[in-house]
């Protein structure tokens, strides 16, 4: 089992900054790859970025890809989503999750274990 605790949310301003945090416990975290989603109201959930397990690759979703930065530091178990210029569309709950076995980290189905969530509310 992996446990992921996000942290870090909260309300900003448009154009404004914060940064996740995601700990990891449990199970080897610099064996998985790691990703960030996101779930509006009424919404699915939503592809944001993911890292692979050494942090030589990332994939971000293309509308955030200029605006919000994935990294992690293994030696910390703890994956962390930067974000820049948020703006009130932005606004909606965040989770981390592990992929064990890899694939294609933009679809929620390959990931194994989710965070609770953390709430971002981004005001105009």
């Amino acid at each position: 089992q992996v446990q992921l605790v996000e942290s870090g949310g909260g309300l900003v301003q448009a154009g404004g900054s914060l940064r996740l945090s995601c700990a990891a416990s449990g199970r080897t975290f610099s064996r998985f790859a790691m990703g960030w989603f996101r779930q509006a109201p009424g919404n699915e959930r939503e592809f944001v970025a993911a890292i692979s397990w050494s942090g030589g690759n990332t994939w971000y979703a293309d509308s955030m890809k200029d605006r919000f930065a994935i990294s992690r530091d293994n030696a910390k178990n703890t994956v962390y989503l930067q974000m820049n210029s948020l703006k009130p569309e932005d606004t909606a709950v965040y989770y981390c999750a592990a992929s064990v076995y890899g694939g294609n980290y933009g679809l929620p189905y390959q990931y194994d274990f989710w965070g609770q969530g953390t709430q971002i509310t981004v005001s105009s």
